[in-house]
């Protein structure tokens, strides 16, 4: 199971498949969350079969023709992920119409995540931040849990990874995650560049939710907005980051979510230097 993704540039692929070669690092599309391409099947698969021939040459062009076929499966995807539908997509709504169509974009990634065979998506919370009428977190809670358990049992293959958005504490998400306990291929993507844009602690989100994160995302900022910088150039402290995922013995794989080659060698180097988890420490060596 790879320990890292990176975030794919299909405009610098053979850069991108070098430095994920390096470091042992899988990829998550971030190209099949936009509307127009939702809606567009031939730029679906152009998109797809473009990442396709970007791998295989990339393979073809280390490992040469006759041995890619022995060193790798020939599902190129397969360890793969990807981000899927988030933008106004609210399951939990109470106009019919907004709730159509956010069930309609989740189904539609799932099926993009299925034809390429990747193994998860992830999904935003999409509450309204800091809202927390009984009621409304009552109807978020049961609508996600209903809707969730049909997808996760439609698509069995698929890991399925709800990641927190701007939510002001970690409780509400542990609390779909507990009834959703049952639900092997159902977990928490803890995003920790945006806990940490909370009022709560990285301890807490941490300890409130490691029994049931099954990924993370991470990135840096200046603790005020959501800036998606190389990982030790902004404010978050990755030394407590590195510790309480320890501690609390979180075994999840990492995606470094910072856009462009430049900025995700940059985040590597750092937590490599530093022994970032997932990097060993270098006393663990």
């Amino acid at each position: 199971m790879s320990k890292l993704y990176l975030v794919p540039d299909r405009k610098d692929m053979e850069r991108m498949c070098t430095l994920a070669a390096e470091y042992g690092c899988a990829f998550e599309y971030n190209d099949f969350f936009w509307p127009e391409v939702m809606e567009d099947s031939q730029k679906k698969k152009e998109i797809i079969e473009d990442f396709r021939a970007c791998k295989e040459s990339f393979i073809n062009k280390c490992y040469g023709d006759e041995n890619a076929n022995d060193q790798f499966a020939p599902n190129l995807f397969e360890n793969d992920t990807m981000h899927g539908a988030f933008l106004d997509v609210t399951i939990h709504s109470d106009d019919p119409l907004i709730r159509d169509a956010s069930l309609l974009r989740v189904r539609q990634s799932m099926e993009i995540a299925k034809n390429m065979g990747l193994k998860g998506v992830v999904f935003h919370t999409g509450r309204l931040a800091g809202f927390r009428a009984a009621g409304y977190l009552r109807n978020w809670r049961d609508r996600n849990e209903a809707f969730f358990r049909e997808i996760a049992c439609k698509y069995p293959s698929q890991q399925i990874y709800m990641e927190n958005m701007f939510d002001e504490a970690p409780d509400i998400l542990a609390g779909l995650a507990e009834k959703m306990w049952d639900v092997k291929n159902f977990g928490v993507c803890l995003d920790y560049a945006h806990a940490m844009l909370s009022k709560c602690l990285g301890r807490e989100w941490i300890e409130t939710l490691a029994p049931y994160i099954r990924h993370i995302h991470i990135n840096d900022n200046d603790l005020q907005n959501d800036l998606h910088l190389a990982v030790g150039s902004g404010t978050l402290d990755w030394q407590e980051f590195d510790s309480l995922t320890r501690e609390y013995r979180v075994e999840a794989p990492v995606l470094v979510e910072v856009n462009g080659y430049e900025a995700q060698r940059e985040s590597l180097q750092y937590m490599k230097k530093h022994g970032i988890y997932p990097m060993e420490r270098e006393r663990e060596k």
